[in-house]
Parts: C-alpha cells; structure tokens; sequence
C-alpha cells in the first residue's frame, strides 16, 4: 500500500497540513520540524505527488533558461555550461526543474519564451545575457513576469532585477596592469557589441587609457561573437597594421585561446612579443599554452545567485529590483607581462 501524507504526519506528531507545508518548503514551519518531517518522510519511503503539488498551486516548478542566441552556438563558449551548473545546483535544492529555449534565431527564441510563459511551462524565467532593445525583455517587463538577466539592464527600470560584474572596473584594471608595466599599444577584443558586457568592458579599458594620457586607437579595437574563430580573425587584423600591439585584453578566454592560436601559428612569442588578458578564467585557461592569464568572474556563483533572485521573485510578488555584484579577481599566469 502507498505511504499517504497522512501516514508522514501520524508518524511525526504532526498535522498533515503542516507536512504539506514542509513539501513546499514553506517559513511558517521551523527548521527543527522541516528537518524531522523530511526524515520520516525518508524512513517510510513517503514522495510527494509534485506535480498534483503543482497543478494544485498552478505552478510549474520550472524555471526557463534563454540563451543570448541559439543553444547550438552559445554552447561553444564553456562559460554557458558552467553557468547552468550554478543555475541547477541552487535549482536543485530548491525542488525546481530546468527548461532551456531552443530557438536558432531571435523570433524563434521568442517565440519559445512566450509559449513558457503563456502556456504556464515556467514559474520564472533566467536570462543569461543583457541585450540593447532586447524584444525578449520587453515582452516578459509587459506580461509581468518574474526574470533576472545575469548582466546589467541597459536602462534603469524598477522591475528588473540582475546579477553582475564589475566588468567596468575589472576592465580598467587590466588595461592598467599593462600601462604600468610599460605597454603603449594596447588592443581591445570583444564580442558582439549588442551586449552590455562587451560595451562595459570595453568602456573600462578606453577609460584606462584615456586616463594614462594616451590616446584610444580605433584600430586597436575589434569586435565579433564570443567564439574562437572571433580570436582568430582578430589577430589577422591586429598583426596587419603597421604598428601592431604590445597588448590585448580580451573580453573572454575563448576569444583569447583564439588569439593564442593564431599568434603561435604565426610564431609569435607570448608573452615575449605579445602579452595577453582575458575573462571568465574558464578551466581551458589554466590549460592553454602558455597558461592564460584571466579575470575570474565566478561564473558559478552568477548562476547560484541568479536562481536564488528568481526564486525569490517568484515566492515573494515582489516588482521592486534588486541587484547583486558578485567580485571578481584578476589571475595573472604565463601569458602577461
């Protein structure tokens, strides 16, 4: 016979209404009677009907996940993955599932989002990028639905709620690292520049130079999607001009393994001919040759935070924004100097 809710609350002294309320995790109920509820819940095999649970509550228990461009593309970039392990560790303890939009292009991606949203697929959504003009933003600010962006909103609105860098500021540093230690021709490669990150960061190292008394050149100063072949291509511009830089500071460690490809066929020495700074300090970069020197991000941290701002949206109705800026440090190894 199948172990009811009212056999957990008999076996725990306890009101069966108060062992539906450990299920759902409420804080009316004290830890000490969450914790001894759950054991016997343990000890008789007890699983609640979750989602009886949810149709009851007319939640989903899911948050949606929307990439900054088609899964196939944005999974390239390690930094996607890692971000969802902190997304679904936190989701994980938290009894919440995952659904990630599967669009190739942004009407799809779209498209995807409003059917979470209008057919109740989701309780929340995760954005993992800060777009200009994002339609995707626009529509969720309408419905009023519960998201965070893991980036900063490009204009102030009370409702949205992100987590984030100080891309600005990790970017300035760097930038001076190579100031001081006598560097003149310093190079900028981004991503896309529709993306905030890349435009803050971009902003951190323009300051820094301005603020040294140099002039920014624009030759110095590439843009493309966060991939290796973006690297790549950086370099076949870099290495064209006739007074090529000393420095790069690229806005991410794919990029700058792509750069280090490129400069090792090439044969340039790194850091010898040509110092390198990257960001997200992913596991390729302890990895790469010569080891890459990066900003720590704590790309982790950004999902576990993230998940945690949603959740918390979701359970409390509350519009008002929050922000949180995780720290970042600068992990300086073989390719800088």
């Amino acid at each position: 016979m199948a172990i009811t809710i009212n056999d957990v609350a008999k076996a725990a002294g306890v009101a069966p209404s108060t062992v539906s309320r450990v299920i759902s995790d409420s804080s009316l109920i004290s830890d000490r009677t969450k914790r001894k509820v759950k054991r016997i819940m343990e000890e008789l095999g007890y699983h609640p009907n979750i989602n009886a649970r949810n149709l009851a509550n007319q939640t989903s228990q899911t948050l949606g996940i929307v990439m900054p461009s088609s899964a196939s593309k944005s999974f390239q970039n390690p930094f996607f993955p890692e971000v969802i392990r902190g997304i679904s560790s936190t989701a994980h303890i938290k009894d919440y599932s995952l659904l990630i939009s599967t669009g190739e292009t942004e009407e799809q991606i779209l498209e995807a989002v409003e059917k979470m949203v209008m057919g109740k697929r989701v309780d929340g959504i995760i954005l993992l990028y800060s777009r200009e003009n994002d339609p995707i933003i626009q529509y969720l600010l309408k419905q009023e639905f519960p998201f965070v962006l893991v980036g900063k909103p490009y204009q102030h609105v009370e409702s949205i709620t992100y987590i984030d860098n100080d891309n600005y500021g990790a970017a300035r540093e760097v930038t001076n690292k190579f100031i001081r230690k006598g560097h003149s021709k310093i190079a900028f490669v981004g991503g896309s520049r529709d993306f905030l990150v890349t435009q803050e960061r971009l902003y951190g190292y323009c300051d820094a130079i301005k603020l040294a008394g140099m002039t920014v050149n624009d030759e110095y100063i590439f843009h493309d999607d966060f991939l290796l072949e973006s690297g790549k291509l950086s370099i076949e511009h870099l290495m064209s001009l006739n007074e090529p830089p000393t420095a790069i500071v690229a806005a991410d460690d794919i990029i700058a393994l792509g750069i280090l490809s490129s400069l090792a066929d090439q044969g340039k020495q790194v850091p010898e001919q040509i110092s390198i700074i990257s960001f997200n300090n992913l596991v390729l970069a302890e990895l790469a040759t010569p080891r890459l020197s990066s900003v720590d991000v704590n790309i982790f941290q950004l999902g576990n935070e993230a998940t945690k701002l949603v959740i918390d949206r979701i359970q409390s109705n509350d519009n008002h924004s929050k922000s949180v800026i995780v720290p970042y440090r600068i992990i300086e190894r073989q390719s800088s100097m």
